[in-house]
C-alpha cells in the first residue's frame, strides 16, 4: 500500500506551514480580525498563536470543525479542541500553533492579544 492509501503523513509541516495553512483556512471561512502572535522566546507551549472572530455561535462552530478537518486531511494533525460546542470561544490545540476563534463579544472581554503581545504589536493590530 502507498502512503496515500494509508493516509499515512511522513513529513510533519514545520510551524511556519502550520501557521500558513491555519491563516488560510480562516481567510477561506471568512474569520474577521485575524492576528498571529510569534511565542517563540516567550512560551514553550507553542511557537505562534493565531485569534480569529467570528460572527455568530455558528460562524466560530463551523470554521473551528472546517480548520481541525483540513488540518487532519493534508497533515494527519489530530487537533485537540474545546468550546466547539457552545462556540463562543473555540480552542484548538494544533501543536505548534494554538488557535482561539471567538466570537467579537467574548473576544473583547478577554483580550487575549493584549496579554500576548508587546504593548506596539498590540497597538499596531487594534489599528488593522
Amino acid at each position: 500500500m502507498t502512503d496515500a492509501a494509508l493516509n499515512v503523513h511522513p513529513e510533519q509541516p514545520t510551524s511556519e506551514e502550520l501557521l500558513a495553512r491555519i491563516l488560510s483556512s480562516l481567510d477561506d471561512d471568512k474569520a474577521e480580525d485575524v492576528v498571529s502572535i510569534d511565542l517563540r522566546g516567550k512560551s514553550e507551549m507553542a511557537d505562534y498563536m493565531v485569534i480569529a472572530s467570528g460572527r455568530s455561535s455558528r460562524q466560530v462552530a463551523s470554521m473551528s470543525e472546517k480548520l481541525t478537518d483540513r488540518l487532519k486531511q493534508e497533515f494527519g494533525r489530530q487537533c485537540k479542541v474545546e468550546g466547539k460546542a457552545a462556540g463562543d470561544w473555540v480552542l484548538i490545540d494544533a501543536g505548534d500553533v494554538i488557535v482561539h476563534v471567538f466570537r467579537p463579544e467574548v473576544r473583547e472581554f478577554y483580550q487575549l492579544e493584549k496579554m500576548w503581545m508587546s504593548p506596539g504589536e498590540a497597538v499596531a493590530a487594534t489599528r488593522n
